[in-house]
């Protein structure tokens, strides 16, 4: 390592650093929960972010989501890949501009360690889970459900729902009904970040 990266991880713990530079997680999406979620593991030194999300930067994302005014109009994981490489430089960042689905989740995030939901639509949150049931029942997932508004903090927590299946959020607040505020948003992204980080480095999960 040359001396910035060497300084980068200066306050990780030294055991961690190989672990978390071999790791390979993948994020569905770049929104809201997906932008942070990706900003806090690039900043943990996760070795590897694949991210696939189909939509571009707009106007009302700047709210809740790391991306700036003069990203406008870009594809969101074209601007999260430049925010990533100005924030790490020494992780690899593979994205994808792409509408995910049944057919393409497979091959995409075929080797990674962790797969991070980061879905705004019911639907898609659904589909994910069943595509890794079935192709990838051994990997993690940690999905958000429960972001919208603000305030409850005592009420967001994170639950395993199945063996290989965690949650992060209070499972209620839809950001349909309730519109999604940088620090709810941010807080359950966080949880799932920290989660991720607890799987790679921990022999048991505590919840």
């Amino acid at each position: 390592m040359d001396n910035l990266e060497k300084e980068f991880f200066s306050r990780h713990e030294p055991a961690i650093v190989p672990i978390l530079k071999k790791a390979k997680v993948g994020i569905a999406g770049a929104g809201g929960l997906g932008s942070n979620i990706a900003v806090a593991l690039a900043r943990a030194g996760v070795g590897k972010l694949v991210i696939a999300d189909f939509d571009q930067v707009e106007p009302h994302n700047l709210n809740r989501q790391q991306f700036f005014v003069d990203q406008i109009g870009k594809p969101k994981v074209v601007a999260l890949k430049e925010n990533l490489q100005r924030i790490n430089p020494f992780s690899q960042y593979e994205v994808h501009q792409v509408y995910l689905d049944a057919g393409n989740m497979p091959s995409i995030y075929a080797d990674v360690d962790i797969m991070v939901e980061a879905f705004d639509k019911v639907e898609c949150k659904l589909i994910l889970v069943e595509t890794w049931a079935e192709k990838f029942p051994g990997t993690p997932v940690v999905m958000g459900s429960g972001m919208g508004g603000y305030g409850g903090n005592n009420l967001i927590s994170t639950k395993r729902l199945f063996e290989n299946i965690y949650v992060c959020g209070d499972g209620k607040t839809d950001v349909d009904t309730h519109p999604p505020i940088a620090p709810r948003v941010a807080l359950v992204a966080a949880m799932q970040a920290n989660l991720v980080l607890e799987l790679l480095l921990s022999e048991e999960v505590t919840l």
